[in-house]
């Protein structure tokens, strides 16, 4: 005798499968999703897929810099196919472990941040009021200045530091959670299913979180994918400009950095290769930001 599953279940289970088939009918974000699936890999295992630990000073050899890629120092057992920096490291090792950081900022800061503005999105929607009045001012003046004004104004009073880095980012984005979040629960706040869940005495919180929210994910996880990249690309741009992550831990924009000044010496691999890498890895987080945007959006829906 076959069992049945639970009546909930299954509208979940095939809209699940409705947007994963959605989503594979475009070959550019499978391709996309590809690439961000290799990146991930490749900075989770990182001491495993690279020769050599650019964080670890005991294994630079200032006698290897500005080797040229595909070089074989004697004193190491392993190519440097992608050439060496300023200080001796290897540039492939700098750019899976750059991953690491550029990719632990996007998430961090971008998941910290969505939860912040998800909170005070519900509220300003569902209180109304002064509430929604006082949220949404503060917002509109923070999207009123540029996102990496405000970054490096924190960061000149925070001091540098990767955690003062996602502190900054995490303030610069939960704005765009909150108008996104609240433009979707002005909608359904007004809805049948509100009004009884309003009737039966729940209380708000329970009425926020277990109906209103819900209904109000597919937007936020657009611009969630798609504020990752944009975290990604201010982390670098930040530490391009020195005040991101130290230069013994150097994220990608560091490494970019690291070797802007020679790019007309003909050492052109201590900045190509990671400038190479981090547009990849941003394309890949856009392509796929915007074919869930596709498949998310309920008018485009045949």
């Amino acid at each position: 005798m076959q069992t049945e599953l639970p009546r909930k279940a299954r509208p979940k289970a095939s809209m699940l499968k409705r947007i994963a088939r959605d989503f594979a009918h475009s070959k550019v974000a499978m391709a996309g999703l590809l690439i961000l699936a290799l990146l991930i890999l490749a900075a989770v295992f990182a001491p495993l897929v690279t020769p050599q630990n650019p964080y670890d000073l005991s294994q630079l050899n200032v006698m290897n810099s500005h080797m040229h890629p595909g070089a074989r120092p004697d004193d190491q057992n392993f190519h440097f196919w992608l050439g060496t920096d300023d200080q001796g490291r290897d540039i492939y090792s700098g750019i899976v472990y750059g991953l690491r950081i550029s990719l632990m900022v996007g998430f961090v800061s971008t998941g910290v941040a969505l939860i912040i503005g998800t909170v005070f999105g519900l509220m300003a929607a569902y209180f109304g009021g002064w509430v929604e009045g006082l949220i949404m001012r503060i917002v509109d003046l923070q999207l009123s200045f540029p996102a990496m004004l405000i970054a490096l104004v924190l960061l000149a009073m925070l001091g540098t530091g990767l955690d003062k880095v996602i502190v900054a980012l995490i303030a610069v984005q939960w704005a765009y959670y909150a108008r996104t979040v609240r433009s979707a629960a002005l909608i359904e706040k007004n809805r049948e299913y509100i009004e009884a869940a309003r009737s039966l005495g729940l209380s708000s919180r329970r009425i926020l979180f277990r109906h209103l929210l819900p209904n109000c994910i597919p937007p936020l996880i657009v611009v969630a994918t798609m504020n990752i990249a944009t975290a990604i690309s201010l982390e670098a741009t930040l530490a391009f400009l020195g005040v991101g992550a130290p230069i013994t831990e150097p994220s990608l924009g560091r490494l970019i950095a690291n070797g802007y000044s020679y790019m007309l010496s003909g050492e052109y691999w201590i900045c190509f290769y990671p400038g190479v890498v981090l547009v990849l890895l941003i394309v890949a987080v856009n392509l796929v930001g915007d074919q869930l945007r596709d498949v998310l959006n309920p008018r485009l829906q045949k």
